[in-house]
């Protein structure tokens, strides 16, 4: 019978991004094992990019993990990449795990710790090496066209649509993207920078198709998002703004031409209105951090 492991991470695209670097320290850790991944249906267009993933059970947040989608009775390791717990932990407890790796079991939650090294340090406590710089899912070819991409989780995290139309018209050969739900934020961008309709591709892209957009993209402009993480993970340059939280948690790595700009001022992420210290940030500020990213 093979070795079995689970890894619960039911969070969204930045977040399956920001453990990459663990899932891959798992596939060198259990080589043996047949790793399974919870987490939400809709990001299954990554894992092959990913390498260290062979199968995927569809888990939006802690938990429950229903059973019947699993292709074994119980893990042999069950390891906790979604957070402290309690619900989490109880949701890997119920597939009755043979060994559990998770915070709260094992070492404290670290607080002030950006997300990826977050998940390293956990599996690192537990004796499996972690590399939090093995972020890589290829390199752009840069031969795409610039992507500014306005919408965000939260209004919290979301630049004013007029400022990012100001960055659009000033760059040459731009798309505006954005899932279905922000197609209203991307349409008024694009029609303030007076782009075309076919430039405006919120709605009209996949995962996969926005994957491929963002691998050949020339540079990508964007607020504290998912799509900021997929920059980083096809070294396509970036500039990307942040207001209530702070880059050193959750933002691009340094150098390869990752500019995050942020006012230096913490507030509420899940807000219902743009933090004040991301309407700090001036479209000046952002137009000349592009064209030095991109130069």
């Amino acid at each position: 019978m093979a070795l079995e492991l689970l890894a619960l991470r039911g969070l969204g695209l930045g977040d399956l991004l920001t453990a990459v670097p663990a899932l891959r320290s798992l596939r060198q850790a259990f080589p043996a094992h047949r790793i399974t991944l919870a987490a939400p249906r809709y990001l299954e267009a990554l894992l092959p990019l990913i390498g260290a993933v062979d199968d995927q059970v569809d888990v939006s947040g802690p938990g429950p993990i229903p059973a019947r989608a699993l292709p074994f009775e119980r893990p042999d390791v069950a390891v906790n990449l979604h957070g402290r717990g309690p619900q989490s932990i109880e949701a890997l407890r119920r597939t009755d795990p043979g060994r559990l790796i998770s915070f709260g079991t094992g070492p404290p939650w670290p607080e002030g710790v950006h997300e990826v090294r977050r998940w390293c340090d956990l599996l690192e406590w537990h004796g499996i090496p972690a590399d939090p710089g093995d972020l890589t899912l290829g390199i752009s070819d840069r031969t795409g066209p610039a992507i500014v991409h306005p919408g965000a989780a939260f209004p919290a995290r979301r630049w004013p649509p007029d400022r990012f139309a100001e960055v659009a018209a000033a760059l040459d050969d731009v798309i505006v993207t954005g899932n279905a739900e922000e197609v209203p934020i991307a349409a008024r961008v694009a029609e303030l920078a007076g782009l075309p309709p076919e430039r405006m591709l919120a709605g009209r892209t996949c995962l996969a198709d926005l994957i491929d957009l963002v691998s050949r993209a020339k540079l990508v402009v964007c607020g504290d998002t998912g799509v900021a993480h997929l920059a980083t993970a096809f070294c396509v340059p970036s500039v990307v703004l942040f207001g209530p939280v702070s880059p050193k948690l959750w933002g691009p790595p340094p150098g390869w031409r990752h500019v995050a700009l942020w006012a230096g001022q913490n507030g509420d992420p899940h807000g219902e209105r743009p933090d004040p210290g991301l309407l700090r940030i001036e479209v000046s500020e952002v137009v000349d951090a592009a064209m030095e990213v991109i130069s």
